[in-house]
């Protein structure tokens, strides 16, 4: 089997490894870095070192971008509020833009590719009618694709500003209805935190910022940047398990929700991989309600195991790309009945063959 060399991971866990590191473990380092959206956190972590002047240029530059883009969210969340002040409708930043706003020690470094905002399913054809009204467009998107995201997803299809060519995503709820997990979306909003700077703006409550981005992650099929998400859950846990009270409440708040299961392997794969500080009797409830039965517990080992390294070839095995596969397939059995599934899969695979090449999602700017 191929030996993966996963620098990543061991310099966010020591920074002080890069001390003796090669000209050759710098280079390896900024790739497996920059193909996981993780070298502004890389700059973040290793500020206080002394690093050679080529390594020190990519992360001059992430950081740069990522300042930057800090900027660029709490700009485009002004321009989101005052597009729907006047509809007087509670937003609920999601995910990065959330991060920023209320300060949280993942918006660190992190990089940003669109907004999230989650708003009520009552209020949806109003939001969307006053961000067209304001400049965002949905994209280029079939009968098909608009058919799937208004009628199974939990948002409608994404938004771009004619202009500033940024892109809001607009949720009414944190997963597909057709989900086997069902949140309460009126649950995630009653408990949400108001933003100082803004009002009718909100994060989501610290318990239910976690939930989020345990499901988003393990819900998630295309997992190249599951690192990322992993580095922020652990960030999210190291941040709020400050308030002993943190881990029964997120317990109890996982059962609350239906969310057991996204919440164990959250748990799970940040304690193993990133050796997040979960105490032993939180993870022992954790798995009380939602670890699988032990042969798929260790099959979603095998497979998450690989699926959460960073993505670049030094760190994949023979079986690397298997496990993606797989994963992919998982999250859209767990988000659809089977009688969606086939057909969604098979259209997936004919679009992909035959669509052109899409580009990267535009960085956000503030202009």
């Amino acid at each position: 089997m191929k030996q993966t060399h996963n620098l990543l991971v061991d310099v966010l866990l020591t920074p002080s490894l890069v001390t003796d590191f090669s000209n050759a473990d710098w280079d390896l380092l900024v790739r497996q870095a920059n193909h996981s959206r993780l070298l502004g956190r890389v700059d973040y972590r290793l500020a206080d070192k002394q690093v050679p002047e080529g390594p020190a240029a990519h992360l001059e530059a992430a950081r740069r971008v990522t300042q930057r883009q800090r900027q660029a969210v709490r700009f485009e969340v002004a321009q989101i509020r005052h597009a729907l002040a006047p509809l007087g409708v509670p937003v609920v930043l999601l995910k990065g833009a959330a991060y920023v706003a209320a300060g949280l020690a993942p918006a660190q470094g992190r990089i940003f590719s669109d907004i999230d905002i989650l708003v009520p399913k009552t209020r949806l054809e109003e939001v969307e009618q006053a961000m067209l009204l304001h400049g965002w467009v949905g994209g280029h998107h079939d009968a098909y694709d608009e058919e799937y995201y208004r009628n199974w997803m939990h948002e409608i299809p994404p938004l771009r500003h004619v202009k500033r060519q940024t892109v809001v995503d607009v949720h009414h709820t944190i997963l597909p209805e057709t989900c086997r997990a069902k949140p309460d979306p009126d649950k995630l909003m009653s408990a949400a935190n108001p933003v100082s700077e803004h009002e009718d703006v909100f994060t989501l409550s610290s318990l239910d910022i976690v939930l989020h981005s345990a499901t988003h992650l393990f819900y998630e099929g295309e997992l190249e940047h599951g690192l990322r998400d992993l580095v922020d859950l652990d960030a999210l846990l190291r941040h709020f398990s400050k308030d002993e009270t943190f881990w029964d409440r997120l317990i109890e708040r996982a059962a609350e929700m239906d969310l057991r299961r996204p919440l164990y392997y959250a748990l799970r794969y940040t304690q193993r991989i990133l050796q997040t500080p979960v105490p032993d009797a939180t993870m022992r409830a954790a798995a009380a309600i939602g670890k699988p039965p032990t042969p798929l517990a260790w099959l979603m080992d095998a497979l998450f195991g690989r699926a959460l390294m960073p993505d670049h070839s030094s760190c994949d095995d023979a079986l690397t790309p298997l496990a993606r596969w797989l994963l992919y397939i998982r999250s859209h059995y767990l988000r659809m009945p089977f009688h969606l599934l086939l057909p969604h899969l098979v259209r997936k695979a004919i679009k992909k063959r035959f669509s052109p090449v899409q580009a990267d999602v535009p960085k956000l700017e503030d202009n």
